[in-house]
């Protein structure tokens, strides 16, 4: 494992972070939960130390299990958990943003309770609420961080504007965007907060699964289904266009030795100076390894070179 600076935070975090969209349960995913624990014991074996979650995965529910199995573990003083706050996921389908003092304040308590923890290293302000001041959910971040029940504060989804008046109001030390080989449209922000000294933790980072060559004929899915509504690039004509960078990507993967496409994907992220870490939703021991493996070599330059030339035509 690979190891970056997270930006001001000083916090020295793998350069992969798991993510746990996936280990809600209930519908969320397919796999018990000794299956998925034992993948955060794979992932803390292989040197990953950083962990990602949020209350709106499903309820809370993601953060429980995630508080369990470090309770079990015994590792809460070896890792560091980022979690969100301001989305609220109700009655199984409903998600709506609440950035209120009295509700930031009640959101972090029950996600402290939920992890099992005093504190949590870094705090995401998840979505920017519209109906709510920056100035008052960032009164009760501040009020959180001085009772040191949050270390760091950091915020994901913001445009560039909204990074720039939120900062008047409190130091912002962190920034996580949607970024892939697939997904370049917040380059710009994530170079404006990189220049400001965030911490950048990048998700979506194997293109809800495209980058690893797994999905190479069109496909339907279901109005909820995440490939349906999030990741454009499942329809056409934006499929047939990351078909031809696979394709790229095979050459790249035969030079290497016939390494995952996954592994390319995610080297191609964290070899970028300004990207600390890139969130990965494994949930199996083979998955984590697998992904964890590609920080054990590196793209040569003329790989890059050849990655960012098909990337491009991604465009045209």
């Amino acid at each position: 494992m690979r190891y970056k600076v997270f930006g001001k935070t000083g916090m020295n975090v793998s350069v992969m972070t798991l993510g746990t969209w996936g280990m809600g349960g209930v519908g969320w995913d397919n796999y018990d939960e000794s299956t998925r624990a034992d993948a955060i014991k794979t992932a803390i074996e292989c040197g990953i130390n950083f962990f990602d979650t949020a209350p709106a995965y499903n309820g809370g529910e993601a953060e429980r299990f995630l508080g369990r199995t470090f309770r079990k573990l015994g590792v809460r003083d070896k890792i560091m958990i980022s979690t969100k706050t301001g989305n609220v996921f109700v009655n199984g389908t409903t998600y709506y943003r609440d950035g209120r003092y009295e509700s930031i304040i009640k959101q972090v308590e029950e996600s402290l309770t939920n992890l099992e923890t005093d504190y949590v290293d870094l705090m995401l302000i998840h979505w920017p609420d519209p109906k709510t001041p920056f100035e008052e959910t960032m009164r009760a971040l501040n009020k959180l961080k001085e009772d040191g029940k949050i270390l760091h504060i950091g915020i994901s989804n913001f445009s560039i504007e909204q990074m720039k008046e939120i900062e008047q109001y409190g130091e912002i030390e962190a920034f996580q965007p949607h970024y892939s080989m697939v997904n370049r449209e917040q380059e710009p922000i994530i170079l404006s907060a990189a220049q400001d000294g965030m911490g950048i933790m990048t998700y979506g980072s194997l293109g809800g699964g495209i980058l690893t060559g797994v999905h190479r004929e069109l496909k339907e899915f279901s109005a909820s289904d995440s490939r349906n509504r999030f990741y454009k690039h499942f329809h056409e004509p934006m499929f047939s266009k990351v078909q031809e960078l696979l394709k790229v990507m095979d050459q790249v993967s035969e030079k290497n030795g016939g390494v995952p496409l996954s592994q390319i994907a995610l080297n191609w992220s964290v070899q970028k100076e300004f990207v600390s870490t890139c969130i990965v939703g494994a949930q199996t021991r083979d998955k984590v390894e697998q992904n964890a493996d590609a920080f054990d070599w590196k793209l040569s330059a003329e790989d890059i070179v050849t990655l960012d030339a098909a990337i491009a035509k991604l465009d045209e």
